[in-house]
């Protein structure tokens, strides 16, 4: 499995783990161990937890809250009140340890901090009125993601996946319209 961070916040990447549409998607976190895999790939995080049957499920739940709320802040409409109560409720679980070394930051804590240090970074995306949430701007990506730019320009959730799919379909599309007119010319 690979997965992607591109959002810009972790908790946006957890609801990226649905790749490409809602409408028809493809789970990244099919099984538990999916789940594992991404918080040990995710900075930040611990470098491995376990997933039972019931924090998955709990982790699905946050994933898609999180995917409405950041939806509601794109389309700048009210937040959804079950959404809501979802990131409220696991954001008041219990954190994570954190530590510093010479080495640098190191974290641990089993899957229930983990979703709860998700919600609580979810919650303070959410609630910054500066932050500027985009949705890609490629067709088929339903990825939201932090504009950081400068200006606010960013058109893809990122570069490496959609932003070359969409450059590359527009450099074919030119192509072809140049042959077809330079084909056109000599008739």
């Amino acid at each position: 499995m690979v997965f992607v961070f591109v959002s810009g916040n972790p908790a946006l990447d957890l609801a990226s783990t649905v790749g490409t549409r809602r409408d028809r998607p493809v789970d990244l976190l099919a099984i538990p161990a999916d789940l594992e895999q991404w918080v040990a790939e995710c900075d930040g995080l611990p470098d491995r937890v376990a997933a039972d049957a019931s924090t998955f499920e709990s982790a699905l739940s946050l994933r898609e809250a999180i995917y409405t709320l950041a939806l509601d802040r794109v389309l700048d409409r009210p937040f959804d009140p079950a959404s809501l109560e979802i990131i409220n409720g696991r954001a008041s679980g219990p954190m994570l340890t954190v530590e510093l070394s010479d080495t640098g930051l190191h974290t641990s804590g089993d899957l229930h901090m983990v979703l709860s240090h998700l919600a609580r970074s979810g919650i303070a995306v959410l609630a910054d009125r500066g932050a500027v949430f985009k949705e890609c701007g490629r067709a088929g990506c339903t990825r939201i993601y932090l504009d950081r730019s400068r200006g606010a320009r960013r058109n893809w959730c990122g570069m490496e996946e959609c932003g070359n799919r969409v450059k590359a379909a527009a450099y074919r599309t030119r192509r072809r319209a140049s042959t077809t007119t330079d084909g056109s010319r000599g008739t």
